[in-house]
């Protein structure tokens, strides 16, 4: 099947299985598959004209909306973090994508950006595999020891039910909201960070996401984490949250440069048909995902992305340097 947007020629089925395999294994690990995705698109499709970035937008504006229900439906939205995430990644957003058109529309000056935001990505999977972090291996026996515990107390007030997942008391209850503090309460413990630190890291990690074609969240979220000392389980929604919003400007704002003199003829506007396949796979693949984490060890998941990552990272930046 050929795109015409893209000047992509691909059997039909292969996007869709693609992002599938890769939203199935991302989803376990807890990170979105959007930036694996682009790789597969700049390398084995040869789709590296600049509007494979907002292409690879659309699949996460398809992929996410399923998972980010869940989140809201459970009652595990921070609210004040998911805007300070939004507020400050939108900017961001649209001056990385006027930086991809004007400074990175060559294919190799691109990959070695790509290749720099999958190292960081790497190395921060790969700490978080290795214990290099001390701060979130406690925060995490933390939380599991409470797991544990509700588990016992569930099943001696109810025998025959087994007790899964979070309980129904942890949801995200907003304290205080202010340009120095965040307050929010989560399963009986206060977590708070600073508004300016979250706003200006989500500029940074917008720009990024901009050029590259990522939401940012698989950026933002390890930095919550292990930087401002939150609950993934609270990070995640929010980080799913601000990618879902920023995916959506980031197309729009796209298609407004693709009819402006900044284009300067240049193919910007995204392939709407090639990024909805790998929605509809990714979507699926993100509730495989879910389903399958708790049948697989989350250890053998994370080596088998490290390598991935750190292995296209070092392809894509040796290519620039020795080719």
């Amino acid at each position: 099947m050929h795109f015409p947007v893209s000047g992509v020629d691909v059997l039909p089925f292969i996007p869709p299985l693609v992002a599938f395999l890769v939203s199935s294994l991302t989803a376990s690990a807890g990170v979105s598959g959007a930036f694996l995705l682009l790789p597969f698109q700049v390398s084995v499709l040869h789709y590296t004209s600049p509007s494979v970035s907002p292409t690879n937008l659309i699949y996460n504006i398809v992929a996410i909306p399923g998972g980010l229900y869940r989140f809201i439906k459970e009652g595990r939205m921070a609210w004040p973090l998911t805007w300070a995430v939004v507020l400050g990644t939108l900017p961001g957003v649209f001056v990385g994508a006027w930086v991809r058109i004007q400074y990175l529309p060559d294919p190799k000056a691109f990959k070695v950006f790509v290749g720099f935001v999958l190292l960081y990505l790497g190395y921060r999977m790969l700490s978080d595999l290795m214990g290099w972090n001390k701060k979130v291996q406690e925060q995490n026996k933390i939380m599991q020891k409470k797991f544990a515990e509700q588990v016992a107390k569930l099943k001696e007030e109810n025998s025959s039910r087994m007790a899964a997942g979070l309980p129904s008391e942890a949801v995200v209850k907003t304290k205080s909201i202010s340009w120095k503090k965040i307050e929010y309460e989560f399963w009986g413990e206060t977590y708070s960070f600073s508004g300016i630190a979250i706003l200006s890291l989500s500029l940074i990690v917008g720009l990024i996401g901009g050029i590259y074609g990522i939401g940012g969240g698989a950026i933002i979220s390890p930095f919550c984490v292990a930087m401002l000392g939150l609950p993934i389980y609270t990070v995640a929604g929010a980080a799913l949250a601000g990618t879902f919003i920023t995916s959506i400007a980031g197309v729009i704002y796209y298609h407004i440069l693709a009819a402006s003199s900044v284009a300067a003829g240049a193919a910007v506007a995204p392939d709407w048909m090639l990024g909805a396949l790998f929605g509809i796979g990714g979507l699926l693949g993100t509730y495989v995902g879910a389903y399958i984490q708790k049948f697989l060890s989350d250890k053998i998941i994370k080596i088998v992305l490290s390598g991935l990552i750190l292995f296209l990272a070092l392809n894509y930046i040796g290519q620039y340097f020795f080719s």
